[in-house]
């Protein structure tokens, strides 16, 4: 039972994930403005994780210097801001297979940042080296199939789709129509990939804060998000100052705030963190691909944007990129395990003083008659 409940949590958080690119694409397709979405949340989710951070962390919080505070802001410019906006364009201007797909060239953007930083190692010559190597160009590949080339587009199975609210005074019907232009499908694709590379940066900078400045998951977490909430404000407000566009409302646009705010940031990141403790963060990113296969299976029953045969070859490409540095990075864990067990088995070295003490012995010994 131990085994099973990580496992069970990692497929939750895919699944978790996977509700938020197609409740976000079917709030997008309504008409609601993207940058409002964001906004919107990251307020709920902040008012959903202060109570348990005061009540459980406010000593952590009272610790924190004004430096800890400046990183843990900036990091939400990048990490959730930058990252929220551009994911959003790029799945409105694709469709949400898409935004799931790219979704999985995190591990390995995320491992390319960590070896520029040092704290990855990438020996070439080893199988595990080229093992990496060989998935950072299959996500390179990946990117740009997803980027230059759609293909035949493949409709929907089913004819009811459940999300789907089609915003009729949307100055932009290409948003939410099945095949979006060439241009726009680019633009897209390309928003998601400064999404994902600006994510792997983001969880690298991150690992550093919580080591040095900030080791409360729970307080980084909700600090982040506040942050994050007025800066999204602050762009929203800038970009749409029709009180009208700011309306919720008992429909779409409300209940994908709410599942953002409680099950993605507060429910789904706290069982990441769960999962990467108990089992550590390669068990946790082995099972991403799982976010692409709810989202292509979800999206054929509640969407109607359907998929491209461009999506399937990258998104394919993606997660065999995926395994291949996910296999590199478990053949290396084994080699150092091995070597640890290696040097724990042997027998120790003496000390001097033990050198010296069985030099003496010796000499005795050898004087006797």
């Amino acid at each position: 039972m131990e085994l099973k409940k990580p496992l069970i949590g990692a497929i939750v958080v895919q699944i978790t994930y996977s509700g938020m690119s197609i409740l976000a694409k079917a709030a997008f397709t309504s008409g609601m403005n993207n940058f409002i979405f964001i906004f919107y949340r990251q307020a709920f989710g902040t008012l959903f994780l202060i109570p348990p951070t005061i009540l459980f962390k406010r000593k952590e919080v009272a610790c924190l210097s004004i430096g800890d505070m400046f990183k843990i802001f900036m990091l939400a410019l990048l990490g959730r801001t930058l990252v929220l906006i551009a994911y959003g364009l790029g799945v409105k201007y694709t469709s949400a297979v898409s935004g799931a797909a790219a979704f999985n060239a995190l591990p390995v953007t995320t491992f390319l940042f960590a070896l520029l930083l040092r704290m990855e190692k990438l020996k070439v010559k080893k199988a595990s080296g080229m093992a990496k190597v060989g998935g950072l160009m299959l996500c390179v590949v990946g990117v740009s199939i997803l980027a230059f080339y759609k293909g035949p587009f493949m409709k929907p199975l089913f004819n009811f789709h459940l999300l789907e609210t089609p915003h009729h005074n949307n100055p932009h019907p290409s948003n939410s129509s099945p095949q979006p232009p060439q241009h726009t499908w680019a633009l897209g694709c390309f928003m998601l990939l400064v999404s994902s590379i600006c994510s792997g940066l983001w969880l690298v900078l991150q690992a550093l804060v919580l080591k040095h400045s900030c080791p409360s998951p729970l307080v980084l977490t909700c600090g982040q998000t506040l942050s994050s909430a007025f800066q999204t404000f602050v762009v929203a407000i800038a970009v749409e100052s029709n009180p009208s566009e700011w309306k919720l409302g008992w429909n779409i646009r409300l209940f994908s705030v709410l599942y953002c705010g409680i099950f993605v940031i507060c429910t789904g990141n706290y069982l990441a963190c769960w999962v990467i403790k108990k089992k550590g963060p390669v068990f946790l990113a082995a099972t991403t691909p799982l976010n692409l296969i709810a989202t292509l299976i979800a999206s054929q029953f509640l969407l109607t944007d359907g998929t491209s045969l461009g999506s399937l070859i990258g998104g394919t490409l993606l997660v065999l990129s995926l395994y291949s540095v996910l296999w590199g990075q478990s053949k290396e864990k084994d080699c150092e395990n091995t070597q640890i067990n290696l040097i724990n088995n042997s027998d120790p070295i003496p000390s001097e003083k033990e050198i010296g003490d069985l030099h003496d012995i010796n000499q005795i010994s050898i004087s006797k008659p």
